[in-house]
């Protein structure tokens, strides 16, 4: 499955299972994943594609980490998450 930037995810696999967030960028096998609070713009994640399930597809990388913040946290109040 081809992940693109901007789009939502959920890690389904190592210390931070549950946790959300945006894909940076795709680099191989592996996705870089920020979250605005402690994986922020300039310390992302590193994640293998495998370890994480596609939530929704949204075009475009928020600029900012504060952008991130709120586009997390919008998702989880429109799911009651």
């Amino acid at each position: 499955m081809r992940y693109g930037e901007g789009e939502l995810v959920r890690s389904v696999a190592g210390h931070d299972k549950g946790n959300y967030y945006i894909i940076l960028a795709e680099d191989g096998e592996y996705v870089i994943l920020v979250d605005g609070i402690s994986r922020t713009m300039e310390k992302p994640r590193r994640k293998n594609k495998k370890h994480v399930q596609l939530i929704h597809r949204k075009g475009g990388v928020p600029a900012t980490d504060e952008a991130v913040r709120l586009c997390i946290r919008d998702y989880r109040r429109e799911n009651h998450l």
